[in-house]
């Protein structure tokens, strides 16, 4: 049950979670409880319970959506410096948000380091093997798609196995990209072939999770390397060369389709009820969700439940607090919509005349720009913003528990179009289509024969919306076509100002130009690391370095025979 899980959650909590700011200065607090607590199947899954919460709560509070989102041009937010500057490729290594950001996915790593070695070196005689070996795969997992993140933002990252020494040792040089990558493709592989293929409670990962995550990083890896498997040799060079390595383009394909094929999800029939209150919550399309607690933060502690809500909340009427009201849809994001794409327009963004239910409910709902007035000049953010705690019974201040998409099954479709589509132009594959088909249906929109790279853009960037995702898809292109991202890029309205006018398609005109926006370059496609990082860590500075990698633990033919 989700309950039991977000019990041990908070025990495990104490127990062994360290210090979420900087875990290269801190030491690990749990030698007091190592010898002791692993000394059940049970005390196992607890050790891996704060992997789908605690540790991912700095990533989610403000890097989710500023980067997936803010980088990408889905947000505009002129006076916050976790998106501003990314927005207008502005940032330099001193930006608020860079510390945080690096620190929240390494706590990810540092805590599922903590969590395999402790198990394998306290774990007593009565705990089972299969219990140890879903602990592993479980912080693999989380391990993996850190790594995931870290490779697509920095073009490069530390990999390390044993926090311990590295605490001991931080300075360290960086690893290649495709490294990293290989990296955390072994760790998902590992998932997927030792995890169960139904979860023990609901809302932990199962071996489709890490299938459906494979289907992206193999995406990414194909990008990176020439033909084949990466054998630390066969690194990409030219990011203009219009193709990918068809070995991992084929791997995405069958990771794909063992999600759809084999595993127990399916589309919800009402795009909304992905965000409702009712229903967001470890639904059959979530693939993975951070499994926040509910409660006040008061009750909880900060770390177990979500704030997004109150980073989107534009207002009185639709929040218990709101820091959202200058937090709102792009003016490229608003024109992209297609104007037969209503319903996941209304679900996503807030738009002149739309009306909510769910939000203002003792008061008969809320009318976007009647209600209350002064809003035609914006379209604030919908998704993830559920009302107050007398709408729901959920919204608490500056907290909720209403899960975060980390992967979904509509993205998991959208793998298997691109995998599909490979180095072609288009594809008119039936089982392509049928997927990438089912999701525009629901959207009521008109499906297609035929999917070209601008259908899939346009699917990615709208059915994903605001799920910090399209940033990361301008990244993957940008292994094999850099210019016309670089292009792409400088061609989008950028922090534009705009209005209501019922006469555009969109129903908003461009009212102003952005300010500040700077041109965009190769080199604004990776982050810099914070000075303060760099400070810690001189090698940061270098070149990075190759990684050595010894046997594979899991092969293809393991995973896909």
């Amino acid at each position: 049950m989700k309950n039991k899980i977000l019990y041990i959650s908070i025990v495990s909590f104490f127990l062994l979670l360290m210090s979420c700011e900087d875990f290269l200065t801190h030491d690990n607090t749990t030698n007091a409880n190592q010898e002791t607590f692993f000394d059940s199947d049970k005390a196992i899954e607890a050790a891996t319970a704060p992997l789908y919460n605690y540790v991912w709560y700095n990533f989610n509070e403000k890097f989710y959506y500023g980067m997936g989102d803010g980088r990408a041009n889905n947000i505009t937010a002129r006076w916050s410096p976790y998106i501003y500057p990314y927005t207008n490729f502005t940032e330099t290594a001193l930006s608020e948000g860079l510390e945080e950001a690096w620190g929240s996915l390494y706590s990810v790593i540092a805590q599922s380091n903590y969590t395999i070695n402790n198990i394998k070196e306290y774990s007593a005689a009565q705990v089972t093997e299969g219990a140890k070996i879903q602990g592993y795969a479980e912080a693999r997992f989380m391990r993996g798609l850190a790594y995931w993140y870290i490779g697509s933002l920095w073009g490069k990252g530390i990999i390390y196995e044993n926090t311990v020494e590295m605490v001991n040792n931080s300075v360290v040089p960086a690893h290649r990209l495709t490294d990293v990558m290989e990296f955390a493709i072994r760790d998902m592989e590992y998932a997927a072939a030792n995890l169960s293929r139904s979860a023990s409670n609901v809302g932990r990962v199962t071996n489709f999770s890490a299938y459906a995550l494979l289907s992206r990083l193999y995406l990414s890896m194909a990008g990176l390397t020439t033909e084949g498997e990466y054998n630390g040799s066969n690194i990409a060079t030219d990011f203009n060369r219009g193709t990918r390595n068809p070995y991992y383009l084929d791997l995405a394909k069958q990771a794909a389709l063992k999600v759809v094929n084999e595993g127990p999800y399916a589309l919800l029939d009402n795009y909304g009820d992905l965000f409702s209150v009712a229903k967001a919550n470890n639904n059959s399309e979530s693939v993975f969700q951070l499994q926040w607690l509910q409660g006040s933060t008061d009750a909880i502690g900060w770390g177990g439940n979500n704030p997004m809500h109150t980073f989107f909340s534009w207002s009185t009427m639709v929040g218990e607090t709101n820091w959202g009201n200058a937090t709102y849809a792009s003016y490229d994001l608003v024109r992209t919509y297609d104007k037969r794409d209503r319903i996941r327009r209304h679900y996503t963004i807030a738009t002149v005349g739309e009306y909510y239910p769910d939000l203002n409910v003792k008061n008969g709902g809320y009318t976007y720009n009647e209600t209350e007035s002064g809003y035609a000049e914006k379209c604030n953010i919908k998704k993830y913003v559920i009302g107050k705690i007398d709408d729901n019974g959920q919204s608490y201040q500056q907290s909720s528990g209403v899960n975060t998409y980390m992967m979904r099954l509509a993205e998991v479709y959208l793998n298997l179009a691109e995998a599909t589509m490979a180095n072609n132009a288009s594809t008119t594959d039936a089982t392509a289509l049928s997927y990438f088909n089912m999701i525009r249906e629901r959207a009521s929109m008109p499906p297609l024969t035929e999917i070209g790279y601008s259908d899939l853009q346009y699917e990615r960037r709208i059915e994903l919306a605001l799920e910090g995702q399209y940033w990361y898809d301008l990244v993957r292109r940008a292994y094999y076509k850099q210019q016309e991202v670089v292009n792409y890029l400088n061609n989008q309205e950028r922090n534009a100002g705009y209005e209501w006018d019922e006469s555009e398609d969109s129903q908003y005109a461009k009212a102003s130009d952005g300010v500040g926006v700077a041109t965009a370059t190769e080199a604004n496609l990776v982050l810099p690391i914070s000075d303060v990082d760099r400070g810690r860590n001189p090698l940061l500075n270098d070149s990075p370095v190759a990684y050595e990698f010894g046997e594979k633990e899991t092969t293809v033919s393991q995973l896909f025979n």
